[in-house]
């Protein structure tokens, strides 16, 4: 059984995701392309938007990762600048949005109502008050390794309804399918039912 991994940095593993980044050129599969707050260089925006603009082909499933994060350099106006732009992108091209979120998950929520495509929280590792504002407000959340150990999360993520939610590496080192095994059991599903449901979610956010 092949696992879609939701969010991912690996250009050899085309069932998922990868997050393409300024160095790289678009996959022959699906990817997300996007300017991560940490990488938003203020004197420049025009040139990386133009960057983004130019490399979304028939692959892109997706924008992002973009948001806005509270340790990045890029002050906080800027970065719900570039954020809206990004936004209003995904809009015009009817994509979904893969959305990087340091402690600003309450900003991020206020920017919902400019997005009208799904809007997807990668690596969400936080607690469940959080999860449930998120889920109020129609975002998805992507959860990766941390559902492995934490057991706080675990508990979160037994709360989530199976609609709203993806799973992925990220940047961690790890088999995808150890991460399904983990959820259909919290979840008490067989990791064939847990597939198909993220399946029907992807499709559900790739038509918007």
């Amino acid at each position: 059984m092949e696992f879609f991994d939701f969010h991912h940095h690996k250009s050899n593993k085309p069932n998922g995701i990868y997050n393409l980044d300024m160095k790289s050129l678009p996959p022959d599969f699906p990817y997300s392309i996007g300017i991560h707050p940490k990488d938003i260089e203020s004197d420049h925006i025009d040139r990386q938007m133009e960057w983004l603009c130019a490399n979304i082909s028939e692959h892109c499933f997706a924008i992002g990762e973009c948001g806005l994060d509270s340790f990045a350099e890029t002050d906080q106006k800027t970065q719900e600048k570039v954020f809206l732009t990004q936004i209003r992108l995904a809009n015009e091209i009817r994509k979904p949005i893969i959305i990087h979120c340091v402690r600003k998950f309450y900003e991020v929520i206020s920017l919902k109502k400019h997005a009208e495509q799904p809007m997807v929280i990668h690596g969400f590792n936080k607690k469940e008050s959080i999860a449930k504002d998120l889920l109020k407000n129609n975002f998805y959340l992507s959860f990766g390794k941390a559902v492995l150990y934490n057991l706080s999360l675990q508990n979160t993520l037994k709360s989530m309804p199976l609609d709203r939610i993806f799973l992925e590496t990220d940047n961690d080192d790890f088999d995808i399918a150890e991460l399904y095994l983990k959820v259909s059991e919290l979840k008490g599903i067989s990791l064939a039912a847990l597939n198909k449901q993220i399946t029907e979610n992807l499709e559900r956010i790739k038509n918007g």
